[in-house]
C-alpha cells in the first residue's frame, strides 16, 4: 500500500550495526523493510519495521527483497547495505592468531566477496530501477576502514569492503546527473558487534548507534546533493550543526582524493 514515508531497507538488521541503523530509521518516521538471514533475531525488532528473511549469498534474493517493498510500499527511498561477514567467523581469535593470506581458502574468499562485496553491488542494482524511475533515491553502504583494508591478517574481510568501497565510487559517478546518490559510511573502529568475535574489552568499543546521527542527515532532504563521500561516524560530532558535522567527518568515497586518473589516448 503506497504511503507517504520515506521507505528504507536495511540488510544485515537482525543484529549490531544494522539493527541499530533499523531502529533509528524506524523511530524517525522512516517505513523500514529488516533484511537478515536470522529470522530469529529479525522477529525481535520493534513494529513497525517489517521483517525480511533472505539469504544475501542468494542471487535470488535481491529482486525478491525490493519486489517486496514494492509491493507492500509502492516505493524505495533509502537503501543501507550493511550485512557483512568478519573473520571471527572463520576463527574467533583471529586478532590474537592472525589469517594470514595463504592460509585463506578458496571457499572461504569467495564467501567474504559474496556478502562483503558482490551483495551491496546486486541490492543497489535491484533498487536502482525503482529510484531512477522515481528520480530520488539514496544508497548508503558500510564498508571499513581504510587501514583496515590494508591490514596484515585482513586479506578475507579488508580486500573485501575494498571492493565494495571501489564499486560505490564507480556507482556515484554513475549517478551524477541523477536525483540518486551513493555514499559510504563507516563506524571509525572496532564496533560492539557480533562481527568482531574475540577482539578485547567490549566496554571499550564503538558503540553501533554512532552510525544513526550520519545516517539520518544522509538519507534527510539536506544531504539531497551529497554524493560520492565516504563519512567516519566515530568523527561525527553531534554537538555541532550537521552540516558542520558532515565537513568534519566526511571525504571523498574510496580513494580519490589520492588518485591518479590514467592516462588516456586521445
Amino acid at each position: 500500500m503506497p504511503t507517504s514515508r520515506k521507505i528504507a531497507i536495511v540488510t544485515g538488521a537482525a543484529s549490531g550495526i544494522g539493527r541499530a541503523i533499523a531502529l533509528g530509521l524506524s523511530q524517525a518516521g522512516i517505513a523500514v523493510t529488516a533484511v537478515d538471514r536470522n529470522a530469529a533475531d529479525l522477529a525481535t525488532l520493534p513494529a513497525p519495521i517489517r521483517p525480511v528473511t533472505a539469504d544475501l549469498a542468494d542471487p535470488a534474493s535481491f529482486d525478491a527483497i525490493a519486489t517486496q517493498t514494492m509491493e507492500a510500499f509502492g516505493r524505495i527511498d533509502i537503501l543501507v547495505n550493511n550485512a557483512g561477514i568478519g573473520q571471527a567467523d572463520v576463527r574467533a581469535d583471529q586478532r590474537a592468531n592472525p589469517i594470514r593470506f595463504w592460509d585463506v581458502t578458496p571457499e572461504q574468499w569467495t564467501r567474504f566477496l559474496t556478502v562483503n562485496a558482490t551483495a551491496p553491488i546486486l541490492m543497489s542494482r535491484a533498487v536502482l530501477p525503482h529510484m531512477l524511475k522515481a528520480n530520488s533515491g539514496r544508497i548508503v553502504t558500510v564498508t571499513t576502514s581504510l587501514g583496515t583494508m590494508v591490514r596484515a591478517g585482513y586479506l578475507l574481510y579488508g580486500a573485501s569492503k575494498a571492493a565494495a568501497e571501489a564499486a560505490m565510487a564507480v556507482l556515484a559517478a554513475d549517478l551524477k546527473g541523477t536525483a540518486v546518490t551513493a555514499n559510504v559510511l563507516v563506524p571509525g573502529g572496532v564496533t560492539d558487534t557480533p562481527l568482531v568475535g574475540d577482539a578485547g574489552d567490549r566496554a571499550k568499543m564503538l558503540r553501533p548507534d554512532i552510525m544513526v546521527p550520519p545516517m539520518l542527515w544522509l538519507v534527510s532532504d539536506a544531504a539531497a546533493a551529497v554524493n560520492g563521500r565516504r563519512f567516519i561516524a566515530a568523527d561525527w560530532d553531534v554537538s555541532i550543526a550537521p552540516l558542520q558535522a558532515a565537513e568534519a567527518a566526511g571525504a571523498p568515497v574510496a580513494w580519490l582524493s589520492i588518485a591518479r586518473m590514467p592516462i588516456e589516448p586521445h
